[in-house]
């Protein structure tokens, strides 16, 4: 009999509830909900106690950040010399190339990367061991509002704002483009992990007023093959800038992590 991963889940907004919910109602064999942590008081909407970061890394084997880019570049490296796994929804942290290398190097916790928003990624990753991909694009489209940043200036802003159809926000690599839009470019840093280069991955960021589903479309090619993934999600009605898909990727990574047979790997 496998033992039950103790998972502890930090960040309780739209991926960390509903990830929480279902471990806490039983829906990932092998996984146990113990604990919350949150900047915020939950009081009674937390299924399991709320606790301290240093109290979540006593009681459990594993915990899940679903709480943004911060917390993985302040906390990644204590949890995993705590000797706790740690699974990261917030790819976008390992833009940051010295960060990455330090959690990677770190232990004798493990480290897991959640695919998120778009599907591929294990395909490009055994692609990358036949050889360099020459060329990885992707597209980025997402309703304005859900794009919309503190450095942006009025110019762009109003351009957003007024657009009646496609606008071009920003492009730029897998290295730029995570760090200007910390909230809702993940995707760009989980295909520059996959790939294993921040630099070869090109990325656009259009703003779309008819985009009712956030849209990734990655195309990537090299000696060896030629590869197109598209995706469209629903927005998460609480978070616009998170696709509703998130939370159920990190529970199927969750249940992986847990032993549970029949998962994709």
């Amino acid at each position: 009999m496998s033992t039950v991963r103790k998972v502890g889940i930090v960040g309780w907004g739209a991926i960390g509830r509903v990830v929480g919910t279902a471990l806490a109602e039983g829906r990932v064999g092998g996984a146990e909900l113990v604990c919350v942590v949150d900047n915020r008081p939950l009081g009674e909407t937390a299924p399991a106690p709320q606790a301290t970061f240093e109290e979540a890394l006593e009681a459990c084997d594993l915990i899940v950040e679903a709480a943004g880019q911060g917390v993985v570049r302040e906390w990644g490296e204590r949890v995993l010399e705590s000797g706790t796994d740690l699974l990261i929804a917030s790819t976008g942290a390992l833009t940051d190339e010295d960060l990455a290398k330090r959690l990677l190097a770190a232990g004798p916790g493990r480290v897991y990367f959640t695919g998120g928003a778009v599907g591929g990624l294990d395909l490009l990753q055994a692609a990358r061991s036949l050889g360099p991909l020459d060329e990885v694009r992707l597209t980025t489209t997402k309703l304005p509002s859900t794009l919309e940043q503190p450095w942006m200036d009025e110019e762009l802003l109003a351009r957003m704002r007024s657009a009646t159809g496609p606008v071009v926000v920003m492009t730029g690599t897998a290295r730029e483009i995570p760090v200007k839009f910390p909230k809702s470019t993940n995707v760009a840093a989980s295909v520059a992990l996959a790939v294993g280069d921040l630099d070869t991955v090109r990325v656009q960021v259009v703003a779309d007023p008819a985009a009712h589903h956030t849209r990734h479309v990655i195309e990537a090619s090299g000696a060896h093959g030629a590869y197109r993934f598209e995706v469209a999600h629903l927005p998460d009605p609480g978070n616009p800038a998170t696709s509703q898909v998130v939370p159920y990727a990190v529970l199927r990574s969750l249940a992986a992590l847990a032993g549970q047979t029949g998962q994709i790997l």
